[in-house]
C-alpha cells in the first residue's frame, strides 16, 4: 500500500500542508488516492458521525480504518487531488486550543515548569509575574493560559497556522499575529490580491456557516483544535474544509454550545463561531476594499 522512498519525497511535494500543520510523521498514502491519517479514536467517531450530518460536504470523506504493518490509520479522502500546485492555509479555529479535561488534569498534579517559564521569557520578557520570576518556573495551566493571548486565537477566535503558497513559499512563523491588520495582512499576502479567489472563500465560508449553525453533531460537541484548510490554484479553484478532529469531543446528553458565548472554565463554549464569524468580516472587508 507504501511504496518506498520515491514515495515519501513525493508525498512531501504533495502534501506539504501536512508539515505546514506539524502533522509530520501521521501521514501516509492510501489506495484510491485516499490519505491515512495515525488512528486517533475521537477522529474516528467525529468523521463516522459526520458522513451523516449536514456538515458530510465540508469534511474530508471518510474510508474507515486501514491497518499498514503494526499501525492503525483513518482513511479520507485527499482534499489536494483535483488541485494543482495549490496555495495552502491552516487556520486553526475557536477561541482555545485546549480541552477544558486537559486543564484540569494539568491542576491534579501541579508542578513547577522551567521549561515553559524559559519558553515564556524567550517570546515575552514582562510575562512572568514577580512569583514566577523569583521561582524561575510557572505551572502548566499558567502556561497553557498565556500562549493562547500571544495569537489572534484570543483577539478573534482564530489564528492562521501556517501559508504555503503555490511558488513553495512556507511562512509557520504567526505565533505573534495577533490584531486585525496583521491577520488581514497574512489573509493578502496568501490570496495575492485575486479578488476572485476571495470571493469564492467568503461564499464557502458563509454557507459553512450556516451549516454549522443547523448541524446537530455541532451543536453538541466541544470543537477544540480544530483548522479550516484553505486551498486554491492558479485555475481559480478555491474550496475550505474542515480539517483536525482529535480534540473534538461530545457533550453529556442534553447539553449543547452555540459556539458564540465567551468561554469560562466549565461552559465548554469553544469560540468556533465566534472565530468563523470574524474571519468572514476580515475577508468581507478585503472584498470591500478599493484595492480588491
Amino acid at each position: 500500500m507504501v511504496h518506498g522512498s520515491p514515495f515519501v519525497v513525493s508525498f512531501k511535494k504533495h502534501y506539504p500542508w501536512v508539515q505546514l500543520a506539524g502533522h509530520a510523521g501521521s501521514f501516509q498514502a492510501g489506495e484510491n488516492g485516499r490519505l491515512l491519517k495515525k488512528y486517533c479514536e475521537y477522529e474516528k467517531q467525529c468523521l463516522t458521525q459526520l458522513m451523516g450530518d449536514p456538515l458530510r460536504p465540508f469534511v474530508p470523506g471518510y474510508h474507515g480504518v486501514v491497518r499498514v504493518g503494526e499501525q492503525d490509520y483513518n482513511a479520507m479522502d485527499d482534499l489536494l487531488a483535483s488541485f494543482d500546485s495549490p496555495s495552502i492555509m491552516d487556520c486553526k479555529m475557536g477561541s482555545r486550543t485546549y480541552l477544558e479535561e486537559e486543564l484540569v488534569k494539568a491542576r491534579e498534579r501541579p508542578k513547577l515548569r522551567r521549561d515553559m517559564y524559559e519558553k515564556m521569557v524567550a517570546v515575552e520578557p514582562d510575562a512572568p509575574s514577580p512569583q514566577e520570576r523569583q521561582q524561575q518556573a510557572i505551572l502548566k495551566p499558567r502556561y497553557m493560559q498565556w500562549r493562547e493571548t500571544l495569537s489572534s486565537t484570543a483577539t478573534l477566535g482564530f489564528r492562521i497556522e501556517g501559508i504555503k503558497k503555490a511558488d513553495g513559499t512556507c511562512n509557520t512563523n504567526f505565533k505573534r499575529t495577533k490584531h486585525h491588520e496583521q491577520v488581514k495582512k497574512a489573509l493578502e499576502d496568501f490570496v495575492n490580491g485575486n479578488s476572485e479567489i476571495l470571493r469564492s472563500y467568503c461564499k464557502r465560508l458563509e454557507e459553512l456557516r450556516r451549516v454549522l449553525e443547523v448541524s446537530e453533531f455541532f451543536r453538541t460537541h466541544e470543537v477544540v483544535g480544530s483548522s479550516l484548510l484553505f486551498v486554491h490554484d492558479a485555475s481559480g479553484q478555491a474550496q475550505v474544509w474542515m480539517i483536525d478532529f482529535g480534540k473534538t469531543v461530545p457533550l453529556q446528553p442534553h447539553h449543547t454550545l452555540d459556539h458564540r458565548t465567551p468561554w469560562v472554565e466549565g461552559n465548554r463554549e469553544d469560540g468556533y463561531l465566534w472565530g468563523l464569524d470574524n474571519l468572514i468580516e476580515i475577508l468581507g472587508a478585503m472584498l470591500a476594499s478599493p484595492q480588491s
